[in-house]
């Protein structure tokens, strides 16, 4: 999968890096921003066990 994005990510090698960190850098705030917080409720790593 990374050879095929790394594939279609055009221009030379140093600018495909830096397109590479820039793609992983949205994914992750993307992630933190709204996926993150939408399923915060669904996942129980919140409720304390001990009282």
């Amino acid at each position: 999968m990374y050879a095929a994005l790394w594939r279609v990510l055009p221009g030379p090698v140093w600018l495909r890096v830096i397109e590479a960190l820039v793609l992983a850098a949205l994914v992750v705030a993307v992630l933190f921003q709204w996926v993150f917080p939408a399923v915060a409720d669904l996942v129980p790593f919140n409720d304390n066990t001990v009282g």
